[in-house]
């Protein structure tokens, strides 16, 4: 396994010592785990999964985000 010496802010430091050990785990697979996940591209989806995608796409046309319900019914 080689080293890898980083320049991180203090406060982020003090943070993911705290939730590591809460996880308990340590700081160094946290970063293990973040570079692993961040260098390995996304999954394509399976093949039954395209055709649910294609039921969903423009489904949330019109919705207000922010208020969760149709844009029309914020008008009324």
């Amino acid at each position: 396994m080689s080293k890898l010496t980083l320049s991180v802010d203090d406060e982020v430091i003090r943070q993911a010592k705290a939730w590591a050990a809460k996880e308990g785990t340590s700081v160094s697979r946290l970063v293990e785990r973040f570079l692993r996940e961040a260098s390995t591209p996304p999954a394509s989806p399976g093949p039954g999964a395209v055709p649910v995608l294609r039921r969903l796409r423009g489904s949330l046309k019109g919705l207000d985000v922010a208020a969760g319900r149709p844009a029309e019914a914020r008008r009324h």
